[in-house]
């Protein structure tokens, strides 16, 4: 976090399309790799500099040219300039905190979005930017650091005889997309266990533990809706504008894409009513600890009253009391005491106020 702040300090009063990596550096050595393939061959390797890539600017195969790591600001240069790729747009590219969003060029397609997923501690939601290049015949990835969710578009990449294989390279841009919304799903179901075990623990106590697990749910399902939301527009947008660069064929899974999207908002807005209950729960359940703690003090000073009256009585330092003189005065103020004590518990039980 002071990184990324440190970083947007650093670019203040700097003109549009300055390149200055915003975010955590996640990685410290770049890796450039490719596939390229076609229906009957399919080439995979990785580059040793960028300029390896550049050949496959002007093949009729299709290629697809995955970055991780965005530190080395000059090798992003060197090959938005290859591609023909704006300033404007690289920028957003490393800026890490940058919300989901498309845009048309006239060379190529932008997108990006969040790549999301459940941390190892089974605690939280951890998030990568993941941006797209798709051109002619060419997809370009960029990622913060090695690994991601993808190895089973690899996988079919490699089969001659999958679906991915027979299309173009608006299809692949189509599984990436459909694989990181999948993805979504299973931080989804995380949220409604999480939510659900809260409301359990709520319900047997409502101690401050669960309030702080309820307010850090719901900052990260604020977090979660902000990289569903902007995806569905740019999906939207993509599927009703004529683009030379998207497919009728691959317009109608994209619909399935949005269809997802949708679905996922909607479990998110469930899920934020879920949220609210929990919180009117645990007031509740707070109010209710609260009232338990007054009722009882309330039945001790109710119970004491009568007997501080009794003992205030005969406390008063007067020469002529009948009972002073008696020889039992101090056993019977005693009896009389436990007397009211123990009608006054009874009538408490029968009013069922213990």
């Amino acid at each position: 976090m002071a990184t990324s702040k440190s970083s947007s300090i650093k670019k203040v009063g700097l003109p549009p399309g300055t390149l200055i990596h915003i975010g955590t550096k996640k990685t410290e050595q770049v890796k450039v790799s490719y596939i390229d393939y076609s229906k009957t061959e399919i080439n995979q390797s990785e580059c040793k500099s960028i300029q390896d890539c550049y050949p496959l600017k002007a093949t009729e195969t299709v290629s697809w040219i995955n970055i991780d790591g965005l530190n080395d600001i000059d090798l992003i240069q060197a090959l938005g300039t290859e591609f023909g790729i704006d300033n404007l747009a690289l920028e957003d590219v490393l800026n890490t905190n940058h919300r989901p969003k498309l845009e048309e060029h006239e060379n190529y397609i932008f997108l990006t979005l969040k790549m999301l997923g459940i941390g190892k501690s089974r605690k939280s939601v951890i998030s990568e930017q993941v941006s797209f290049f798709l051109g002619k015949n060419w997809l370009i990835s960029f990622q913060e650091q090695e690994g991601d969710i993808f190895n089973i578009v690899r996988s079919k990449l490699e089969d001659d005889k999958s679906n991915i294989r027979q299309q173009k390279v608006d299809f692949l841009l189509y599984r990436l997309i459909d694989t990181i919304v999948d993805n979504y799903f299973y931080v989804s179901e995380y949220f409604i266990d999480e939510i659900e075990n809260l409301e359990e623990k709520v319900l047997k106590e409502s101690s401050n533990e669960s309030l702080h697990e309820i307010q850090s749910l719901k900052k990260q399902l604020i977090k979660f809706k902000k990289s569903v939301t902007p995806l569905r527009e740019a999906i939207m947008f993509l599927q009703k504008d004529n683009s030379t660069f998207i497919g009728k064929s691959t317009l109608r899974y994209l619909r399935d894409v949005y269809d997802h999207l949708i679905q996922l908002n909607d479990n998110i807005d469930t899920q934020k009513d879920m949220l609210a209950s929990i919180m009117d729960l645990y007031l509740t359940g707070v109010s209710n600890r609260m009232n338990e703690i007054m009722k009882v003090l309330t039945i001790m000073a109710t119970i004491f009253i009568p007997l501080t009256f009794i003992a205030g009585i005969y406390g008063m330092n007067f020469e002529i009391m009948p009972e002073l003189k008696w020889k039992y005065g101090y056993l019977g103020v005693w009896g009389v005491m436990i007397l009211v004590l123990v009608l006054m518990l009874v009538y408490f039980k029968r009013k069922k106020w213990l």
